[in-house]
C-alpha cells in the first residue's frame, strides 16, 4: 500500500469503496474504455497529476488511469468537495493522494504540491489550479510535462488568457468545451446536483418560490430548467443580451440583480465571474431569502459585505449559515458561497460524468502519443470523437438512430441541387 496520501481517515475507505462500486454500475463507457485500456496500456509510462473533485465518479476514472498504466497522484480541486470515504478508498488502493473535506487555502495548495513530488509527465485539471501552480511556482517543471486537460469553463477561460498572452508552457485540451462535456454536464448534470445540494442543506419547498439564477450559460439554464421543473417562478439575471434574450425566449422572466433581490426567495450564481451578489443586494432581500453559487469559485456572492451587514450568524444546519442582519432580517448562505452541487451534496450524477470522464481520458491518451508535436496552446478534441462518444452512451441505453443513406450523403454534398 503506498504511503503518499493524506487524508481525513484510512478507515473510511470500506465505505468509499461501495460508493465507487456504485458509480461504476452508472458509468458503462468508462468502463468499457477502462477495459480496452487494460490490454492496449495507453497511458503505460504517464504519470498524471489530477487536480479534481473527489467524487466516486472521479474515482472510476482515476481506476481507469491506472488500469491505462499511469501512475497517478490526485489532489481535489475546491476545499469543500472532497468525500473523505472515496479519498479513503483511493489511498488504500494505493493511489497517491491529498484530499480531505475542509481544506483550508493553505492545505488546499499543500494538496496540489504535493501530487507534483512525483514530477508529472502529464496534468489533469478543474479550474486550473494545478496548471497555474507549475507555472508560478515550479515553472521548472514545465519542459518535462508533455501536455494537460482542463474539465471546467472557468479553467478554460484561465488558460485562453494564458495562451493569449504568450504565458502557456505546454498544451492543454479544453475538455470542457467539447459537445458531450459543457452540452451534458453543463446544463443537464449541474442543474440537478445543484438542486440537489440546496434541498440536502435546505429541506426547503421550492414550488411557488421565486427562483433567481444569476448567468443563462450552459450551467445557468440546466439549473432554470430544473428549478421550473419543481414549480419555481425563475428569475434569470444576465449581462451578455443574446443569453438573456434566449432566457426570455425559454419563458424566464430577466431583470438586473437589483430587481431580482427585492423579490427572490432562493438566489444561485452561475457566471464564474466576482461580485454577482453584493451588499446592497443583501440589504434588499428578504427575511429568510436563501442565497448560494454553483460557479467554481466562491468569489461570486460577496460574502465580506455581508458579514459587514450582519450581528450575527450560526451554522443552522450541515452546509446552511445563517447570517442575522441588523435590522431582524434573516439571509441563509449555503456551502459557504462555495459550489453547492458539490459541497452539500455528491455533485453530478455518475451517468452524466461517464461522458465526461471518457473525454478527459481520450484527451490524456492523444497526450500521451501526440502531445510532444503540439503547440503550447489551448486545443479542443475533434468533433468527431463527441458523436462517436454519443452513439457509444446511447448504446449502453439501449437506443439506436437512423443512418443517412448513400444517397442522402451525396445530396448533403451536392452544391448544385436546388428547387
Amino acid at each position: 500500500m503506498s504511503t503518499n496520501y493524506k487524508v481525513a481517515d484510512l478507515k473510511l475507505a470500506d465505505a468509499g469503496r461501495l460508493k465507487i462500486e456504485w458509480a461504476e454500475s452508472r458509468m458503462p463507457v468508462l468502463m468499457a474504455l477502462r477495459e480496452r485500456a487494460k490490454a492496449e496500456q495507453p497511458l503505460r509510462g504517464m504519470r498524471i497529476a489530477g487536480c479534481l473533485h473527489v467524487t466516486k465518479e472521479t474515482a472510476v476514472l482515476v481506476r481507469t488511469l491506472r488500469a491505462a498504466g499511469a501512475e497517478v497522484s490526485w489532489s481535489g480541486c475546491n476545499p469543500l468537495s472532497t468525500n473523505d470515504e472515496v479519498a479513503a478508498a483511493l489511498a488504500a488502493e494505493g493511489t497517491s493522494i491529498y484530499a480531505w473535506h475542509g481544506l483550508s487555502v493553505p492545505e488546499f495548495y499543500w494538496c496540489i504540491e504535493r501530487t507534483l513530488d512525483f514530477k508529472p509527465t502529464l496534468t489533469l485539471d478543474d479550474g486550473a489550479d494545478l496548471i497555474f501552480t507549475v507555472h508560478s511556482k515550479f515553472a521548472h517543471m514545465a519542459p518535462d510535462i508533455i501536455g494537460g486537460t482542463e474539465e471546467t469553463t472557468t479553467g478554460v477561460h484561465r488558460l485562453r488568457a494564458m495562451a493569449a498572452d504568450g504565458k502557456l508552457k505546454y498544451p492543454v485540451y479544453a475538455v470542457n468545451d467539447s459537445e458531450t462535456k459543457w452540452d451534458f454536464d453543463n446544463v443537464y448534470g449541474t442543474g440537478q446536483s445543484s438542486l440537489d445540494g440546496i434541498l440536502r442543506a435546505t429541506s426547503i419547498f421550492v414550488a411557488g418560490k421565486t427562483f433567481v439564477v444569476a448567468g443563462y450559460g450552459h450551467c445557468g439554464r440546466g439549473v432554470a430548467a430544473r428549478a421550473r421543473g419543481m414549480g419555481a417562478n425563475v428569475v434569470v439575471t444576465e449581462v451578455k443580451p443574446t443569453a438573456a434574450l434566449k432566457a426570455v425566449l425559454d419563458g424566464f422572466r430577466v431583470m438586473p440583480m437589483d430587481e431580482a433581490a427585492k423579490i427572490g426567495d432562493i438566489f444561485i450564481t452561475a457566471t464564474g465571474v466576482r461580485d454577482i451578489i453584493v451588499g446592497r443586494h443583501f440589504e434588499s432581500m428578504k427575511d429568510g431569502a436563501v442565497v448560494c453559487n454553483t460557479g467554481h469559485y466562491d468569489v461570486e456572492i460577496n460574502l465580506g459585505d455581508l458579514e459587514k451587514l450582519a450581528k450575527g450568524k450560526r451554522e443552522i444546519r450541515a452546509s446552511n449559515e445563517e447570517y442575522l442582519l441588523r435590522d431582524g432580517r434573516r439571509v441563509y448562505v449555503l456551502a459557504q458561497g462555495r459550489l453547492v452541487n458539490l459541497a452539500a451534496a455528491e455533485g453530478h450524477p455518475s451517468e452524466v460524468m461517464d461522458m465526461s470522464f471518457a473525454n478527459q481520458f481520450f484527451a490524456l491518451c492523444r497526450l500521451a502519443k501526440n502531445g510532444k508535436s503540439l503547440d503550447k496552446k489551448v486545443y479542443e478534441l475533434p468533433p468527431e470523437q463527441d458523436q462517436e462518444l454519443a452513439l457509444l452512451k446511447l448504446s449502453t441505453m439501449g437506443m439506436g438512430i437512423d443512418k443517412l443513406t448513400a444517397e442522402q450523403e451525396r445530396y448533403n454534398s451536392d452544391y448544385s441541387a436546388g428547387t
